[in-house]
């Protein structure tokens, strides 16, 4: 994301008190080992102890993104307001308006039609959005990991990119399921229920990739 996307994160003093706690605690409440959160950040797991310890203070804006995907969290629980005003220095002046997204027609960025914007302002979302279009629900919808009342922020895309979240078209229907390469270059995908696991041909998968989820707020 331009101007800020490997800018690193950190208070005045220099310090982001409390994120490796933060981390430790969601990578525990999610049940994952420090080599499997390093999978799914794309980092080591010698890297994910540093991080937790404190001896890493400084992680980067993409690091940040990844962990709230993998640990499945608001960027909100990650970091503390200072760390949050921080990051929203180089946020755009004006958020990108809010867009309802609806499992039966295409993604509302591709539809001129279907760009119904929603009055509301979301400084907090300017964080993550300066080349994502901010969905939410639309009234009457729910999808897999995004419950009305939520927040995403995604990034327009026909490909996958790295282990996450993504909005796909899959017999004419949007739905958002959890991406991950596996060792055999194969896929899998999921969404929240066990039964609706997967595994595809990367090269012909049955569904079309259309957004990769940056990030989510739950209005929780």
């Amino acid at each position: 994301m331009s101007g800020y996307a490997n800018a690193s994160l950190c208070r005045r003093d220099g310090r982001m008190d409390g994120l490796g706690p933060r981390i430790k605690q969601l990578r525990l409440q999610a049940g994952l080992s420090k080599a499997a959160l390093a999978r799914r950040v794309g980092v080591s797991d010698v890297t994910i102890s540093y991080w937790e310890s404190g001896t890493i203070k400084q992680i980067g804006h993409a690091r940040l993104v990844a962990l709230t995907s993998a640990l499945d969290c608001s960027i909100r629980q990650l970091l503390d307001d200072d760390s949050l005003n921080a990051l929203a220095v180089d946020a755009p002046a004006k958020p990108q308006g809010l867009l309802a997204l609806r499992s039966r027609v295409c993604a509302p960025w591709e539809s001129a039609a279907g760009n119904d914007e929603l009055d509301v302002e979301l400084s907090t979302a300017q964080l993550l959005t300066r080349d994502c279009f901010l969905v939410t629900p639309a009234e009457g919808e729910t999808f897999d990991f995004l419950y009305e009342g939520d927040l995403a922020a995604v990034h327009p895309s026909e490909r996958f990119q790295q282990d996450g979240l993504y909005l796909i078209e899959r017999e004419g229907r949007l739905q958002i399921q959890y991406l991950e390469r596996l060792t055999s270059g194969r896929i899998r995908v999921s969404g929240e229920q066990l039964q609706s696991v997967s595994v595809e041909n990367m090269r012909t998968p049955p569904f079309r990739v259309v957004g990769y989820l940056r990030a989510r707020w739950s209005r929780q």
